[in-house]
């Protein structure tokens, strides 16, 4: 008996198919609590972690891949749509989602305190302060991955990295990092501070202490901001240490998720990963 459901489809107008349909419905995916994960890699990297898939969307050529890759026990409860390539291909971004899709439920939000208790010391977070462009953010994501962060805060201000394009930009490095959406940054930064010992250090462009010379000898938050004008005036005041990346070639700065690698890359190096 499967432990999934498997219905064939020759039209995307039926309900369930609703949030696989456009790419502009995001905001409403959030407040039902669902996101979309789509491509092979993100797919199958959402089904690689524990976080609940509600249906599926692809063709057969991929649903005989998963099943292949994963099992039919991942499965249990899915409801798999199953539906020609000319079908798929209608639906926007094609050469991004490649076939196959995936609509998962979000996890649940957790306070500060239970986002830190069960890791071990010294922390590596990331802070998101007003980040506009969903695919900046999910490029951050993944790097926040890719260099063992063991948070992130997502300010009130930022795009989530829930949104479609920044689940598909993070490369389902989302799946791996835990996410805390919080109301007011400053106030959050603070008791970081105050009640976990952490050093707040903001990506400041025009700082005068570069990365090399920052203290990353305890607990560290590394705040990112805006796009264009870097980290807010309520968030500044928060601060430990302002830090630049060194620039040559009169160029005075990064794209944020070319600073977040940066950054992350050379506090990684200098705070070993927990074995």
């Amino acid at each position: 008996m499967n432990e999934y459901r498997v219905h064939r489809v020759t039209s995307l107008e039926i309900p369930q198919l609703a949030p696989y349909r456009t790419l502009r419905r995001t905001a409403q995916h959030l407040q039902e609590g669902i996101f979309v994960a789509e491509g092979g890699k993100v797919v199958t990297r959402l089904l690689d972690s524990h976080w609940r898939v509600v249906s599926m969307l692809m063709t057969d050529e991929w649903f005989t891949t998963i099943l292949f890759l994963v099992g039919a026990e991942r499965l249990h409860g899915v409801d798999v749509f199953l539906a020609g390539k000319p079908l798929l291909e209608s639906i926007v971004g094609f050469r991004l989602h490649q076939g196959i899709m995936a609509v998962g439920k979000l996890p649940a939000e957790r306070s500060l305190h239970e986002l830190l208790a069960p890791i071990p010391q010294p922390y590596v977070i990331v802070a998101l302060d007003g980040l506009v462009h969903a695919e900046n953010v999910g490029v951050v994501v993944r790097n926040c991955a890719a260099f063992g962060v063991d948070a992130i805060l997502v300010s009130s201000t930022s795009a989530s990295p829930y949104l479609r394009r920044a689940v598909r930009n993070s490369m389902g490095g989302v799946f791996r990092v835990p996410v805390l959406h919080v109301e007011h940054l400053p106030l959050t930064l603070d008791e970081l501070k105050h009640h976990y010992a952490f050093s707040i250090i903001v990506a400041d462009a025009h700082a005068e202490r570069t990365l090399e010379s920052a203290d990353v000898s305890g607990n560290v938050c590394v705040v990112f901001g805006n796009e264009d004008k870097g980290v807010s005036e309520d968030v500044q005041p928060t601060a430990t240490q302002r830090i630049r990346i060194p620039m040559h070639n009169a160029m005075d700065s990064l794209n944020v998720a070319s600073a977040s690698a940066v950054m992350l890359y050379e506090i990684r190096r200098r705070i070993p990963l927990r074995t």
